[in-house]
């Protein structure tokens, strides 16, 4: 099997062009290619394939094996492969995602793209959308209790679920892989969630970490960095344009008032090509 191994601020993924052909078993296939030791190294597994609704299709999948619905730092390489390898010539193109059709602006370097705006829709505040189980809506600085701790999230979707903690002291000494599993699989969670551990720097500055559901702790999560812009603004912390400070660099964000949509521009590396021998039966 052909891949590129690509990464958005250390959020890496393997990408197949799957453009006019299929995949036997993208679930096996996405833990094998993921494991770092016996495989590839990745967070997951991209397929870009042919779309009846939009120039491409991204089909995402966790390193676990389960079908994520959307990735921002991965939707941002697609738009670079499918302009650096040649499927498109466009500056500007769409994407289909189980969480619906983005919309991409290309930015290129030296005649490679290097940065990528993502229109990634309107947040979902509705809990039976997220889904969440709650009585409210929106759901903000809820109490949930985990770990024999009482915390207070607000839980937003970009298409996935999101549920996003605020801290009073640096996420670096935060013992996320003690607390984080817990949330993911918490009963509230009908779909699990990814979690985000932010503290406030300023209105218009954040650090984060997050738990990405079915990936564990990754350096960087985009659909988080928006669920998390439009989490701070709900709670007044923040303003609509806010820079996210992850583990793997820095994300811009900005939820306009104009359109309700959430907007994510970052960068996108191509790591590597290559070609690895699926064991039998994934062939």
């Amino acid at each position: 099997m052909k891949f590129t191994k690509m990464q958005g601020i250390g959020n890496d993924y393997v990408y197949v062009d799957c453009t006019g052909k299929e995949l036997k078993n993208p679930e096996e296939t996405a833990r094998f290619v993921s494991d770092r030791h016996f495989g590839i190294g990745s967070d997951g597994l991209i397929l870009i394939k042919d779309s009846d609704a939009a120039d491409f299709r991204m089909d995402m999948y966790n390193a676990d094996g389960s079908r994520g619905e959307m990735c921002g730092n991965g939707i941002r390489c697609v738009g670079k492969y499918v302009r650096d390898y040649g499927l498109t010539d466009k500056d500007e193109i769409s994407v289909e995602t189980l969480a619906g059709i983005k919309y991409l602006r290309l930015t290129a370097e030296d005649g490679k793209v290097a940065k990528v705006r993502v229109n990634m829709g309107e947040p979902i505040l509705s809990p039976e959308r997220i889904p969440v189980k709650s009585d409210h809506e929106p759901v903000v600085q809820e109490p949930i209790e985990v770990c024999n701790r009482e915390w207070r999230m607000t839980c937003v979707s970009m298409g996935n679920p999101h549920a996003v903690i605020f801290l009073d002291t640096p996420v670096k000494d935060f013992a996320l892989e003690e607390v984080g599993p817990f949330f993911e699989k918490h009963e509230r969670f009908p779909k699990r969630t990814n979690t985000e551990f932010i503290r406030m720097l300023s209105r218009d500055r954040m650090e984060m970490r997050v738990w990405e559901r079915g990936a564990k702790e990754t350096w960087a999560c985009g659909t988080g960095a928006c669920a998390a812009v439009v989490a701070a603004y709900l709670n007044g912390y923040s303003g609509r344009n806010v820079t996210v400070e992850l583990l793997g660099g820095e994300l811009e964000i900005e939820w306009k008032e104009a359109d309700n949509c959430v907007y994510m521009t970052g960068p996108a590396v191509t790591v590597f090509d290559g070609e690895i021998l699926l064991p039998e039966g994934l062939e």
